[in-house]
């Protein structure tokens, strides 16, 4: 290839499903699909882009994201989900972006630390979830950063700058990272390094993903990669705690890897102090279907792509859970997915 190539060229592949990159399964075909694995080729994407004057949309693993089913032609969507890294350094751990949260569960496992656990089967990846400060049960993804590293967006030179976790302005699925045009690319997380033997597991284990978990993104395969890896720790006799046996009985109970999906729809709003679920239950809404989408029979905060669904089937179904909450309850949910 050419030295003179250009990094879309590249870098993109064309006329490719969105669905696949979402564990939804629903957007239509993108002209520009980028999977960029190193920083540097991420930043040549950014350039080109702005060289040619293309508009361009991040995202991660898409667990938390509903693609359009038609997308603007000339935009470039550029997925982080190769972008997977972890480093010893210092003493503590460096990880990229398109790292999967759930990857940090087996890091502390590994490690004889139960910091990590609640991260076990969350489907994102740690940038997305820096961005909205995942959490699960009273523990948040900003418990465990130390740093965070970023690009300006708005910035034409698209240097990776840092900001300590303590100015990020996190909060309830809230970060500095929402009102500024930055792209999370990694973070020193505060969990140190416990052993040689850890290193080299996780070491491992990302091209493991990389091979095996993390294409296409669907949750069947996502949950089959981290389940596997938990038996497999177990065989070598580093056994799972109650907390991620909890965890694997509650997703399960609540059939959340059964049906392409991006789990919660809502986030909860804790001033009225009722969960979403609860208020779609009390509603009679679960079970109620459209086009190819229904509202889970299991867990109400949900919307899962049962048959073929389009973005607007969801988007429908969005909608009758808004009104409705609002007729009854007086409030408007927030949305927690992101709609492209």
């Amino acid at each position: 290839m050419s030295l003179h190539t250009s990094a879309i060229e590249r870098l993109c592949l064309r006329d490719i499903p969105l669905s696949s990159y979402s564990t939804y399964g629903i957007g239509g075909a993108a002209n520009y699909v980028a999977l960029p694995e190193t920083v540097e080729d991420l930043t040549a994407l950014y350039q080109d882009c702005q060289t040619k004057g293309l508009p361009w949309y991040n995202f991660g693993m898409g667990s938390n994201i509903l693609f359009p089913d038609h997308p603007e032609r000339d935009r470039v969507f550029i997925s982080l989900k190769r972008l997977t890294e972890l480093r010893a350094e210092n003493g503590k751990w460096f990880v990229s972006a398109g790292t999967p949260m759930s990857m940090l569960s087996l890091m502390g496992l590994s490690g004889g630390s139960d910091q990590l656990d609640f991260t076990f089967l969350l489907p994102g990846c740690l940038g997305a979830g820096i961005y909205m400060n995942a959490k699960y049960n009273h523990r948040q993804i900003c418990d465990i950063i130390d740093t965070v590293y970023y690009i300006d967006l708005s910035s034409s030179s698209f240097i990776v700058q840092s900001i300590p976790a303590g100015e990020c302005d996190f909060a309830y699925k809230q970060s500095i990272f929402q009102h500024h045009p930055w792209i999370i690319v990694g973070a020193d997380l505060k969990i140190p390094v416990h052993s040689e033997e850890q290193i080299q597991y996780m070491s491992s284990l990302v091209p493991a993903w990389k091979e095996r978990g993390s294409h296409p993104s669907s949750l069947p395969h996502f949950f089959s990669f981290f389940l596997g890896e938990v038996h497999a720790l177990a065989g070598k006799g580093i056994e799972a705690p109650q907390s991620m046996l909890d965890i694997i009985k509650y997703r399960t109970s609540k059939k959340h890897f059964d049906y392409p999906s991006c789990g919660s729809v809502f986030k909860n709003n804790y001033d009225y102090g009722v969960a979403i679920g609860s208020l779609v239950e009390q509603l009679h809404l679960k079970g109620t279907e459209h086009g190819g989408a229904i509202i889970s029979p299991h867990h109400g905060n949900m919307i899962l792509n049962q048959n073929h669904a389009k973005a607007s089937d969801i988007q429908y179904l969005m909608q009758v859970i808004t009104e409705a909450i609002d007729r009854k309850f007086g409030f408007v949910p927030e949305p927690e997915i992101v709609i492209v």
